[in-house]
């Protein structure tokens, strides 16, 4: 067995998904978040820490191969916390000489007016998220760039699968639509619009990690762009023999809506911009370079309803 020390911060979706990824590669697994407990296989270590202590991220990385960035922050908390995450990360693998694999959004590339994104797309972002997440994107690439560290980046749409609760693919649609209730959606439902499936953004964090070729870029997870969210409403109903009906919030206007609280709303407004306009992420080159492609929708939303079944409805 191969028993490369791969570890992994943040227990949510993401890293919880990737955790399941690493062990069926025979790596040897860390998971990393705030509480030192998550629902994780036997044989993975859990551990606390905070991943802006630049002394405990150097602890917790020493002796590995790869680390992964799978860390969230509250919007709220964005201008303050992700710098200060991105100094623990890069101290980190600074000192343990590990591989460092980055997960990222697409909001660094602002409104396109519907032209296919792809890793070249220049960064005009207007919001302040997503122009946060080009300075932090090109300081990763800085640090690549000098020897500070190894880093590679994986850049996904909205989450949606087995695990993702809060996204606009989320519980609002799936568990929704399991108890007959209206799904909730945004802007309008029948552009194509940009969904990664949560197991090829794991599948892309993995192999990113594996493949040395990968290192000092940016690469767009394999993600389904050629669905409308209506379409996709669709398939669910397909699964579940029962119709779908959406309440659709035309637009932010900051005001608490549905499951969504006045401040998300308030800090989401600035990116309603992806749910006007048609959005597609063009993942070629992680194609053509690895292999890898989008897992069929119809197999993905089969796969989430299954999940949801089971674990929440």
């Amino acid at each position: 067995m191969n028993q490369e020390l791969h570890v992994v911060f943040g227990t949510g979706p993401a890293g919880l998904t990737l955790v399941d990824s690493l062990l069926a590669r025979g790596h040897r697994v860390r998971a990393v978040n705030r509480s030192g407990a998550a629902p994780v296989p036997g044989g993975v270590e859990v551990v606390a820490a905070d991943v802006t202590d630049h002394d405990a991220m150097r602890k917790v990385s020493e002796g590995a191969s790869v680390l992964y960035n799978c860390a969230h922050a509250p919007y709220p908390q964005w201008d303050e916390l992700l710098p200060k995450m991105q100094a623990g990360f890069l101290a980190g693998a600074a000192h343990s000489g590990a591989k460092l694999v980055v997960t990222d959004t697409l909001y660094m590339y602002g409104e396109t007016g519907g032209t296919p994104m792809t890793e070249r797309t220049p960064h005009n972002a207007t919001s302040r998220k997503g122009r946060l997440r080009a300075r932090i994107a090109d300081e990763y690439l800085r640090a690549h760039a000098s020897g500070e560290a190894r880093v590679a980046i994986a850049r996904a749409a909205d989450f949606y699968g087995p695990r993702v609760l809060v996204s606009a693919l989320g519980a609002p649609v799936f568990f929704a639509a399991l108890r007959g209730k209206p799904v909730i959606a945004f802007g309008d439902i029948d552009l194509p619009h940009a969904y990664s499936y949560i197991g090829d953004v794991a599948e892309t964090l993995a192999v990113l990690g594996a493949r040395d070729e990968a290192l000092g870029r940016a690469w767009h997870v394999p993600t389904t762009s050629d669905h409308s969210t209506r379409d996709i409403h669709r398939l669910i109903e397909a699964e579940i023999g029962e119709p779908v009906t959406a309440e659709i919030l035309p637009t932010a206007t900051g005001e608490a809506w549905g499951p969504f609280d006045a401040e998300f709303l308030r800090e989401y407004a600035e990116l309603f911009y992806q749910y006007r306009e048609p959005q597609i992420v063009d993942c070629a080159a992680i194609g053509n370079a690895f292999g890898l492609r989008p897992t069929p929708i119809a197999s993905a939303v089969h796969a989430t309803v299954e999940w949801y079944r089971e674990s929440v409805g």
